[in-house]
């Protein structure tokens, strides 16, 4: 950023996207888009009023922090809170596959507060415009994750309605939000989402999020059952391992990967790298015999928030490391080509 000042909301805004880039405490982000919220509404004149009288924290949601940061931009400085996070997180979150990532044209794999995310879908493709981002791939959960408040059909079907009037908002924009699921694999390999339901999305990940530790030969058909579905476009993070975080570490699921990639291969299915750090799935070995057998991929952030909507980063230091083509990665394709080969 410059350093001419941004505006309240806008200073707001890149505060908690920089602490989201950075994985910091989850109730500060909070607390700075709700005072970007409760801001939102008020006229410049009437905010310049409330911040000379001192009364921004009589507003819901405007704490002492966010105040000083609003003060601050009133009065036509930069905040001094977003000038410490700027030097501090600003810039790129790993120092490879900077080339790839510039030829990323979207996300494959993103959450809204309609399931497990932490923000409504405009406010994920405001920042996926302002990262560059051609297209954001919308993929809450399906139903069978209540953990996460998965989607049911009908829920599904008016987030649709939804994505069509941010769309119709940013008509002339260049970003397009495309309409997707993070689609549950169930047990025997069924996708957790009726067909009707699944016919209406432009893109559909399927991932495991159940019984991780089966047996590796069961885990392996309910994941190439999966992979056959024709509604399958991407198999999201395969092994479901956790390697770091505020979760903890989970081993990976046993199966045949040899036989999953081929499965992924002979039905045009894209292996997901998924850049979380928490994940770094596949592992680097599975990600080296997805290469070599010819496997399409998808590099993708698995946003819970605006600021994770950046990790994208640490996927293409990954695949860079790995020597993998531009043109086999899905998501350096235009939004036309995407939705044609996803729905094809």
């Amino acid at each position: 950023m410059t350093q001419q000042a941004p505006t309240p909301v806008a200073a707001l805004r890149r505060i908690a996207f920089l602490l989201e880039r950075a994985r910091e405490d989850t109730y500060k982000i909070k607390a700075f888009r709700s005072a970007a919220a409760a801001i939102l509404p008020l006229a410049e004149d009437e905010l310049a009023a409330k911040t000379a009288e001192g009364t921004l924290t009589d507003l819901p949601g405007v704490g002492a922090s966010s105040a000083k940061v609003i003060a601050d931009s009133v009065a036509g400085r930069v905040p001094e809170r977003l000038a410490k996070l700027e030097e501090q997180y600003a810039g790129p979150l790993a120092p490879g596959g900077r080339e790839l990532r510039k030829a990323l044209r979207g996300d494959l794999h993103s959450h809204s507060d309609w399931s497990d995310g932490g923000s409504p879908i405009e406010e994920m493709a405001f920042t996926a415009i302002e990262l560059g981002h051609d297209y954001l791939v919308l993929t809450d959960h399906s139903p069978r994750l209540t953990i996460a408040h998965g989607l049911s059909a009908e829920r599904l079907g008016r987030q649709l309605l939804v994505v069509d009037a941010v769309n119709e908002h940013l008509a002339g924009s260049g970003f397009r939000m495309l309409k997707g699921i993070e689609v549950d694999i169930l047990t025997d390999g069924a996708l957790d989402q009726s067909e009707e339901m699944l016919a209406q999305l432009d893109l559909r990940v399927a991932s495991v999020h159940s019984k991780l530790a089966m047996d590796a030969e069961q885990m392996t058909r309910r994941m190439i059952a999966a992979v056959e579905n024709p509604f399958t476009n991407v198999l999201g993070h395969c092994t479901g391992r956790l390697v770091t975080g505020s979760r903890g570490t989970r081993p990976g699921s046993r199966f045949d990967a040899r036989k999953v990639f081929e499965a992924c291969l002979a039905n045009d299915v894209a292996v997901e790298i998924n850049s979380r750090p928490e994940r770094r799935d596949p592992p680097t070995a599975l990600l080296e015999l997805a290469r070599d057998l010819g496997c399409l991929f998808s590099i993708d952030s698995d946003a819970h928030a605006p600021g994770q909507l950046d990790m994208l980063d640490y996927g293409c230091e990954r695949a860079e490391a790995a020597g993998i083509e531009p043109e086999r990665i899905v998501n350096t394709w235009s939004s036309e080509r995407l939705v044609a080969w996803a729905n094809g």
